[in-house]
């Protein structure tokens, strides 16, 4: 998207990179730095009440920076990416039109690109993706597969679990269209930068295994079975979070305390090698160590350029 140069906008900051690499605090200096305000894009901090589990960033961390799109959605809801889409951008509008800049701040990489980059989503249709939910589980998996790679080769190769071959049946079935037609370029819907944090992978394994036995002490199964009364289980979304899920077995006596933190753990760096790879495929973002001592004066310099 081009813009004459009087109209064109403050570039959205973005602060990417794997859970637990510093992203939420560098928001916050960029913030602080740049009279800025920060949007989440982790998808799991939508939700009021997982706190410990998604390392939320606290009132006190926040240092009067005002934050948005935290603590949206109850846990029985299910987070989607068009709605964040629309929101982001509402949101992202009203900062900049207060003068303001925009610091975007997640790991979720769909939501980012939602966010950033153009691109399309199609609708949904309930009644449609839950004919395809009872077929598969009539049917198998490897039935839904095959009619998928009739109509769309390129996603039948690429996608494996049976939530995301149903969704690409189901935008299929409502657009005529293959699913894989709706892939983002890499195109920013406005100007922006993304920064991301480069991290010693070793040092960061290390990092996330005690995170989760400070998030374990801080109260994660208490926070899990004050949300599992709440309709925890029911929450497509956020039922299978890190930590949450495992701790649910927990409660269900189908694993001890022991065993649901260290499955969390290899989850955890599991879905940090993807975040990773995921980023690192992203040929725009600026790469800056995260344990550089002049981290926050690199950043802001890069924003200023």
């Amino acid at each position: 998207m081009s813009f004459p140069s009087e109209e064109r906008p403050q570039p959205v900051i973005a602060v990417v990179g794997p859970t637990g690499s510093g992203k939420s605090d560098l928001g916050v200096q960029l913030a602080l730095a740049l009279n800025g305000e920060v949007v989440n894009a982790d998808a799991l901090q939508f939700y009021r009440g997982m706190d410990v589990g998604t390392a939320k960033i606290t009132e006190e961390e926040r240092k009067g920076v005002p934050h948005h799109l935290l603590d949206t959605l109850d846990v029985t809801e299910e987070a989607s990416v068009a709605d964040f889409q629309k929101d982001c951008r509402a949101v992202i509008n009203d900062i900049h039109s207060r003068g303001k800049r925009a610091i975007l701040v997640g790991g979720s990489g769909l939501y980012v690109r939602a966010a950033l980059d153009v691109l399309e989503f199609p609708g949904t249709n309930p009644n449609l993706r839950q004919q395809l939910e009872e077929e598969c589980k009539s049917k198998g998996l490897a039935s839904l597969r095959a009619r998928l790679e009739e109509v769309d080769p390129v996603s039948a190769a690429r996608l494996g679990d049976a939530r995301r071959v149903v969704r690409a049946l189901e935008v299929y079935g409502l657009t005529g269209r293959p699913f894989s037609s709706f892939m983002p370029q890499r195109e920013y819907f406005q100007p922006a930068l993304q920064i991301g944090l480069g991290v010693d992978r070793e040092q960061l394994r290390e990092r996330l295994a005690l995170r989760v036995h400070r998030m374990v002490e801080a109260g994660l199964q208490q926070e899990v079975e004050r949300l599992d009364a709440v309709g925890l289980r029911s929450g497509k979304t956020a039922s299978r979070a890190l930590g949450y899920a495992q701790f649910l077995k927990v409660l269900d006596g189908k694993l001890t305390e022991d065993a649901a933190v260290e499955e969390t753990i290899v989850a955890t760096r599991q879905f940090a090698r993807r975040q990773l790879t995921w980023f690192r495929a992203d040929p725009r973002i600026t790469w800056l160590d995260w344990q550089d001592p002049e981290l926050v004066t690199k950043a802001v310099g890069a924003a200023a350029t």
